[in-house]
């Protein structure tokens, strides 16, 4: 597919959202807080093509969750006091990944992943001046032991990696948190995704506990 075939179905697209706006009754209800749940679903759903490595799937959770960005944008162009369409996001994400790749649009220089960090995260603090907190940015609704992997990345450049120890005994809901936290950071030091790896066990108990279940007549 060329570019040009490229850019005219994401414009083809947009066009469609645009219609399914005006004419259909059930769009026209929606409002950007009402369509989290969707966000978060397809979101999930993309995920999980991901790990499962379908082909097809990811395609079309892709698409789906395209569609989520789209429908938001949409919804916000038709704002009464600050409206931006998706060519409005667009061309923000543009400019944003330009700054952000100095060592690919720019002089700068970046011959390892390291070398891109520091490049992204310089550029991230001058967009990001107003930020008074490291923390400041992580999304609270963000599942929990994702975030608070973030927040010990996070931490680590302001106090260090300190983590209370993991209780002895878990007799508690704090001691519960504490050992979890624990956990957590040293997925972080193992470099390991926490949450990948609990999903990763869950969908194996998942798996075990269809295979023992009686089949259906």
């Amino acid at each position: 597919m060329s570019e040009q075939d490229r850019g005219d179905q994401l414009r083809r697209a947009a066009d469609v959202m645009h219609a399914v706006r005006e004419r259909c009754v059930w769009s026209q209800q929606i409002d950007h807080r009402a369509l989290v749940p969707y966000l978060v679903e397809e979101s999930a759903e993309v995920i999980d093509a991901v790990e499962s490595g379908d082909r097809a799937e990811l395609r079309e959770e892709l698409g789906d969750l395209l569609w989520q960005v789209l429908f938001h944008a949409e919804i916000a162009s038709r704002d009464p006091e600050t409206p931006f369409d998706i060519d409005d996001v667009a061309r923000d994400l543009g400019d944003k990944m330009v700054r952000r790749h100095p060592h690919v649009f720019g002089d700068a220089v970046a011959t390892t992943p390291a070398e891109v960090l520091v490049h992204w995260n310089a550029a991230k603090a001058a967009e990001k001046r107003a930020r008074r907190s490291v923390l400041d940015g992580i999304p609270t609704s963000m599942p929990a032991l994702a975030r608070a992997q973030k927040v010990l990345g996070r931490a680590a450049a302001v106090r260090g990696d300190a983590v209370p120890a993991r209780p002895l005994e878990i007799t508690t809901e704090d001691d519960l948190g504490d050992a979890l936290l624990a956990l957590v950071a040293r997925a972080r030091d193992e470099g390991w995704d926490a949450e990948r790896a609990l999903r990763a066990r869950v969908r194996a108990l998942e798996d075990e506990v269809r295979a023992a279940e009686p089949g259906l007549e």
